[in-house]
């Protein structure tokens, strides 16, 4: 529990720091424990820790069920979306947020998963995952889509809440070229969807272990963290499945 708690302690603690140097806004720090043990998770929970992400469908549901004690935890789903495994995510105890809806079919799966399984009768957070690199091996929609796919999550998907926009961006960035290109992107997307939609306010979710800092300098509200708590991750030798 000490090792968590100076871990969780050091990280939250950079970045409230640097959220209050920027925009005097503490950002989220979503503590990202996959293919870590349930009992890492707890440990982190007895630190003082709420929220946490997964990227693997059948892994977070499992935890979520080993941990469903915990009365306020809160689970993020941050790894790629296909539409037949919607349903089987909404079952998950305490989901709180889906940082990846990409495209019409997963969100209306989605949707309709949670109107039939949420835990809850409040709406599902959602952020709309932006291909900010536009490279090929990335999930996301483009953003010349996110209006449309806005719109649709807005109109078409009752059991849904668009919380914000969401991009893990080109790998290995080089900060000394200056601002990463892909978070001025999606803050971008974030702005033009603010305008095209007259909503009042949209969370920007980007930003990882290497970039945290920076991506709250820039504006993020939602920094995904994992190695910098848990550490390395050992990745069994059989493929997870989603």
């Amino acid at each position: 529990k000490q090792w968590y708690q100076r871990r969780v302690a050091i990280t939250a603690g950079n970045s409230a720091l640097e959220a209050h140097r920027t925009h005097d806004n503490r950002a989220r720090l979503v503590a990202v424990s996959k293919t870590k043990p349930a009992e890492d998770v707890e440990a982190a929970y007895a630190a003082g820790h709420r929220h946490f992400g997964e990227n693997y469908v059948n892994e977070l549901v499992e935890k979520s069920l080993q941990l469903q004690h915990l009365p306020d935890i809160r689970w993020h789903f941050i790894g790629n979306l296909q539409k037949k495994n919607c349903s089987k995510l909404t079952t998950c105890r305490n989901l709180a947020v889906v940082e990846t809806v990409d495209s019409e079919k997963v969100a209306r799966a989605l949707n309709n998963g949670w109107l039939r399984n949420g835990d809850t009768d409040d709406e599902l957070d959602v952020f709309i995952q932006v291909n900010t690199s536009r490279e090929e091996q990335k999930s996301g929609c483009m953003p010349e889509s996110v209006v449309s796919l806005a719109r649709f999550i807005l109109d078409e998907c009752s059991g849904l809440r668009l919380r914000g926009v969401m991009t893990i961006g080109q790998f290995g960035y080089d900060w000394s070229q200056g601002d990463n290109p892909d978070f001025m992107e999606l803050l971008r997307c974030r702005d033009v969807l603010l305008k095209d939609l007259e909503l009042e306010k949209l969370e920007i979710s980007m930003g990882m272990s290497e970039d945290y800092a920076e991506a709250i300098r820039m504006g993020s509200t939602n920094v995904r963290v994992g190695s910098k708590i848990f550490g390395a991750r050992d990745y069994p030798n059989k493929k997870l499945e989603f």
